[in-house]
């Protein structure tokens, strides 16, 4: 007996639920504060050993607004939860387009699972100080595996939500610390973190930008709800622009409030002591606000690594499944709830992947935070600095065949000076990737992972030479998403489900 039509599985994500504001909570929990500064660049400081993060938080913020003009222009012409995808198929070729999803496919995953890593470090610490409860990580990280789990399951607009609370506590707690941090300066309020020669040094600079870059992944994630929102043309460029000037400003406030309250010169030896547990903005609210205010911030970290673990589900699963829509992945992965409008089955491909990583981490005892948060998430931050490099030559070459109206600003200056400054930022991760592990060059790590994207990337272009020439008609509707049209699963071919 087959499902009732409430229950059936389609191939469309829900239309016309997501409001700029809940589009934006995506991209800030994704590139959650608490969790970046405490985390993140915390973690940079320890590795990379330079101050100047404060000061590559506003290149890169510069660069990323530069990107955004093009990015957004794209977004109004070719609507695809597979943006990134999407934008490279249509503006450097096809070939190129499958190559770039594999790899957001492999970038996005990375992010998503590493933070598995500080929410199990980081709640097996709170437990332990606050209740004296000693608990394994891999036991709270697959506590966290299953809520998100369910939670990628359930409509688009409930995740929202829960991302805003999360938000709101998270942002106001931070900009508290803030103004307590800048009071009660260490050696005097100083700007040493801005100047260049603390970040143009010692050979760092290409690990700096990479740590940074990945401080801000998450911001590109308004154009993947495209299909999901209201007024879709508005409501991208606010949800982007507005997105990325919040976490300008909140990230570049508080890695250089940090540095006044330690000591300019004491920011990487205090990050080094406490890297591990993710706990110096804890440590030093504590010192001037009292315990309560310390432990809201520790307990406000693990919720931010768990919304951001949320919204990269939510991301991954989604260009997972434009991937399916369009037939270069399994057909099955395009299944999307009827009720709930989310991508089912690329949602349960996700969980999977997340399942069986705990389980390896665990197994083989690896660190939680720095083999599992801290290289797998800085690779994956790597990955996206490909993917933003790529989009925006493909935003000059797309506009070059077709100018529809967008000014010579946000198709040719803007993506080409932002093209400019990323493919330079990718040279020089790749130069100092060993550096940023704080492995050296000797390690085999150094390669490994970032060699991960070439493979996936010549995977890439050699699956979409063969869809040439096995599936023509597949292959041209290749990066055109709800436009694609001929590629969507008819909802008839949806499996029959008993009841």
């Amino acid at each position: 007996m087959s499902a009732p039509p409430s229950s059936a599985l389609s191939s469309a994500l829900a239309a016309d639920r997501l409001g700029s504001a809940s589009v934006a909570s995506f991209a800030l929990t994704a590139a959650a504060p608490l969790m970046v500064i405490g985390g993140v660049i915390v973690a940079g400081w320890a590795n990379v050993q330079v101050i100047g993060f404060p000061l590559g938080i506003l290149l890169i913020g510069a660069a990323l607004a530069l990107f955004t003009f093009g990015y957004v222009a794209m977004s109004r012409h070719i609507r695809n939860a597979g943006a990134f995808y999407s934008y490279i198929s249509q503006g450097l070729g096809r070939p190129a387009g499958v190559a770039a999803a594999l790899s957001a496919v492999l970038g996005y995953n990375l992010l998503q699972v590493g933070l598995y890593g500080i929410f199990g470090a980081a709640g097996s610490g709170l437990l332990a100080v606050m209740f004296n409860v000693e608990v394994a990580w891999w036991i709270l990280a697959l506590v966290a595996w299953l809520a998100v789990t369910v939670l990628g399951l359930s409509r688009v607009e409930i995740n929202s939500k829960l991302l805003l609370v999360v938000l709101v506590a998270e942002l106001a707690i931070v900009l508290l610390y803030d103004v307590v941090f800048i009071a009660n300066p260490a050696d005097g309020v100083s700007f040493a973190a801005f100047a260049p020669d603390n970040l143009f040094i010692g050979g760092a600079l290409g690990a700096v930008l990479t740590v940074t870059v990945t401080a801000f992944v998450g911001f590109e994630a308004p154009p993947v709800f495209a299909e999901e929102s209201r007024d879709s043309r508005k409501t991208i460029a606010l949800a982007s622009f507005g997105g990325l000037g919040v976490m300008v400003f909140v990230y570049a406030l508080t890695a250089w409030a940090l540095t006044v309250a330690t000591g300019p010169d004491n920011i990487v030896v205090q990050s080094q002591e406490h890297a591990a547990q993710a706990d110096l903005m804890f440590v030093l609210a504590g010192e001037h606000l009292g315990s309560f205010f310390a432990d809201a911030g520790n307990v406000l970290l693990v919720t931010s690594a768990f919304a951001a673990m949320l919204s990269y589900h939510n991301t991954v699963a989604r260009y997972t499944f434009s991937l399916a829509r369009e037939g270069v992945l399994p057909r099955s992965l395009a299944r999307t709830g009827a009720r709930s409008g989310a991508p089912v089955g690329a949602s349960i491909l996700q969980s999977v992947i997340g399942l069986a990583v705990i389980l390896v981490y665990a197994i083989f005892q690896l660190d939680p935070f720095t083999h599992l948060f801290f290289w797998l998430g800085m690779t994956g931050g790597f990955g996206v600095l490909l993917l933003l490099a790529g989009t925006s030559v493909a935003v000059v070459l797309y506009f070059a065949k077709d100018k529809r109206g967008e000014s010579l600003w946000t198709r040719v200056i803007a993506p080409v000076l932002s093209a400019l400054f990323l493919i330079w930022a990718v040279q020089q991760t790749v130069r100092d990737y060993g550096t940023m592990l704080g492995t050296g060059d000797d390690h085999a790590a150094r390669w490994i992972l970032p060699g991960l994207y070439l493979l996936v990337a010549v995977i890439g272009v050699v699956w979409a030479l063969v869809l040439r020439s096995t599936k023509p008609a597949l292959y041209a509707a290749i990066g055109k998403g709800v436009e694609g049209g001929k590629t969507e699963v008819a909802p008839a071919e949806a499996p029959k489900v008993g009841v």
